[in-house]
């Protein structure tokens, strides 16, 4: 049996809940009778709530997200009704700002807004105080009446009191690095953090709002990292916005990791587009290839855009530090794109896309704007007409330069990039879709409108299918060299580990696979990473 129960619901099995693992870190003297359950958003309410029930609990944390925040509604609203004792705390980022109105705060006894590390385990230590109510200071009390919409009595009134988690000091939290189980160090991904919060103000993300930039202590943090590499830890993803902003740090992480080299480390950063000193580039060129990988986040390349989003960011500098990571690196670049901005027209995201192709990013990920509650991205709502989706990820529909048509036209776009381009299955040829010169916008968008005008669906297509669809439309509709086109696929289906020839391909005379795979190690670096992405 446990008091406290932590959960949340992740989006997919490899991975972790960070912050329930920093929740059940700062537990203190409630640990032994504190427990985690991670669950999945496919898994059933009924289930979830057996398991949760099993420990006869008379608290239970929840952590919302944008991605679960509807199936972690009917599990706080069905475990409600089944144990209406229980008191629910809701947190994250999902319920930390604009709170009133939001169904899964109907059903909850407490919200602990921002960083619940210190708060979350001190309201759990005076929920459990004999003498009854909590000594908290609630803020204002959302008085919410149900409507039963979703399950409860129609008239049941429920009070969720609103903690305020602030701004912890960094010293006076534990790292929650110990509590990775074996299981999850060998399939799930490993997050870790060196600091908190971001100096940058851009509009559509939440970091924005977490100022200033806070550090842990770098020698505790170094010391978690040997203990996870002693357990046997290879890859590690480093969620601080802004890794490259203090070199101190940065090189010390770099250099810590570099002395350790070994098969498998890999290490994911989210980078500053703009900033890459001499010292930082000497020490990032000295990782061999497929050890580092870097997100960085472009988002528009239109300054006007930039400057409307409260996002300042030197372009030319931007376009040198690719150059410098592309030529002279094994830095995986993984690039991202927002479709949506608004001031962003389809021509000037055309723009933008060609630009960034240009460099070369192993992978552009073309995102949908979505509207993260408490972001100052809304102050644009009437002037630039932003629609947004009412549901989750709460994407945009439409703007004053974007209908809804040409919004869905493009998430298509972005989709069947991520099939074709970014998916790493077809390195040689999904190039050759603008192997005349031309934009690879306008390319690449004729051939989404043309696969999804043949398939009618952006899901479920088997790669063989594709494979065999790329090929239909490189030869017929672009006219180019059958033999040219089925080398080039004959060359990514053997890259990635297949064998059987495909019917379409039988036609024409292609080399062996092991010859193909024995001439991609010859390749140079640049041009062997191209072909495995």
């Amino acid at each position: 049996m446990s008091d406290i129960v932590l959960t949340t619901l992740n989006a997919r099995y490899w991975h972790s809940s960070f912050g329930l693992r920093y929740l059940m870190a700062n537990m203190g003297e409630l640990s032994d009778s504190t427990v985690m359950l991670e669950f999945g958003i496919g898994d059933r309410s009924v289930d979830m709530i057996a398991e949760i029930l099993a420990h006869n609990p008379k608290i239970v944390g929840v952590g919302v997200y944008i991605w679960n925040v509807e199936p972690a509604t009917q599990l706080v609203a069905d475990l409600k009704q089944v144990r209406p004792d229980i008191k629910i705390v809701l947190g994250g980022p999902e319920v930390s700002y604009e709170i009133d109105g939001q169904p899964i705060v109907r059903h909850a006894d407490y919200v602990v807004t921002g960083e619940a590390d210190r708060a979350f385990p001190e309201l759990c230590m005076q929920l459990l105080r004999k003498d009854g109510d909590p000594l908290v200071s609630p803020g204002p009390l959302l008085l919410l009446e149900t409507d039963g919409d979703a399950g409860c009595s129609p008239q049941r009134t429920l009070e969720a009191k609103v903690i305020h988690g602030g701004v912890p000091g960094l010293d006076t939290i534990a790292l929650p690095y110990h509590l990775y189980t074996d299981e999850d160090i060998a399939q799930r991904v490993i997050y870790v953090e060196v600091s908190r919060g971001c100096p940058f103000t851009c509009e559509f993300c939440l970091s924005a709002l977490a100022i200033p930039v806070r550090l842990f202590d770098l020698n505790e943090f170094l010391n978690a990292m040997q203990s996870l590499l002693d357990r046997g830890a290879k890859q590690f993803k480093f969620v601080d916005r802004t890794f490259n902003l203090n070199m101190r740090v940065s090189t010390a992480i770099l250099q810590f990791f570099l002395d350790r080299l070994q098969p498998g480390l890999f290490l994911h950063f989210e980078m500053i587009p703009d900033r890459l000193p001499e010292s930082l580039r000497d020490l990032i060129a000295k990782f061999p290839e497929g050890v580092l990988q870097f997100e960085i986040g472009v988002q528009t390349f239109n300054d006007n855009v930039g400057e409307l989003i409260s996002r300042r960011q030197d372009n030319k500098q931007l376009e040198e530090n690719f150059r410098f990571l592309r030529d002279h690196t094994g830095v995986h670049i993984h690039a991202d794109l927002i479709i949506g901005l608004p001031g962003e027209s389809i021509q000037s995201f055309a723009d933008g896309f060609d630009r960034l192709v240009a460099l070369e990013p192993q992978e552009i990920q073309v995102g949908i704007l979505k509207r993260l509650k408490g972001t100052p991205i809304t102050r644009h709502d009437e002037e630039w007409q932003m629609v947004y989706s009412a549901y989750p990820p709460f994407e945009i529909l439409s703007n004053r330069l974007l209908d809804f048509n040409t919004v869905h036209r493009l998430r298509r776009f972005a989709r069947y990039w991520d099939l074709v381009a970014n998916s790493g299955n077809f390195g040689k040829s999904y190039p050759l879709i603008w192997a005349d010169g031309r934009s690879a916008f306008e390319c690449f968008l004729r051939f989404s409108d043309w696969l999804f005008a043949r398939e009618q669906r952006t899901h479920g297509i088997p790669l063989g299918k594709l494979a065999e669809i790329l090929f239909v439309f490189l030869t017929i509709e672009l006219r180019l060299d059958k033999q040219r086109v089925a080398v080039a696929i004959w060359s990514d289906y053997v890259l990635g580990g297949r064998k059987d020839k495909p019917a379409f391909l039988r036609p024409f005379e292609l080399a062996p696979p092991h010859e193909i795979s024995d001439a991609a190690r010859l390749l140079p670096s640049r041009q062997a990473r191209h072909s495995r992405t």
